[in-house]
Formats: structure tokens, C-alpha cells, sequence
């Protein structure tokens, strides 16, 4: 287990990867409930820290922002 600066403990982590780009990575938090999302690529910036319960879909809120945003930009390409 981490602790991370503000005495928030992070249990576990998950990537979320779309066609080999990193967009960032999806972190529970010690109520092991809450999923917060730490953006690593600028096209999902808009998500970062933002907090996830156990019913929501972080990976598909994270990818559909990237795909929506690399619309208009011939596909995937980074």
C-alpha cells in the first residue's frame, strides 16, 4: 500500500491504455468504493481527480472522452 501526500492511501491502480496511448490511471481509495482518475494524457484532462463510485464505468467514461476528442484528428493518433 502507498501513501500519497495528502494521507490519502491508494490500494490499487488500473491503466487505462486505448490502442497503446496511455490516458492515465484509475486508483482506489481506502474506503475501497471510491475510484479517482489521475490523467496522464492531455486529451482527458478534463477527468482528472475526478472520483468514480462502484457502479460507475470509469475506463468507458475515459476512453469515449479520448475518442470524442481524436474525432476529428484521422482516428487515434497522438
Amino acid at each position: 500500500m502507498c501513501s500519497l501526500s495528502r494521507g490519502i492511501k491508494m490500494l490499487e491502480s488500473q491503466i487505462i491504455e486505448v490502442n497503446g496511448t496511455f490516458l492515465g490511471t484509475v486508483i482506489l481509495e481506502a474506503d475501497r468504493s471510491t475510484r479517482r482518475f489521475y490523467a496522464a494524457h492531455e486529451s482527458v484532462k478534463s477527468l482528472h481527480n475526478s472520483r468514480f463510485t462502484q457502479t460507475d464505468n470509469p475506463i468507458l467514461s475515459v476512453t469515449c472522452v479520448f475518442r470524442r476528442g481524436n474525432q476529428g484528428r484521422g482516428g487515434m493518433r497522438t
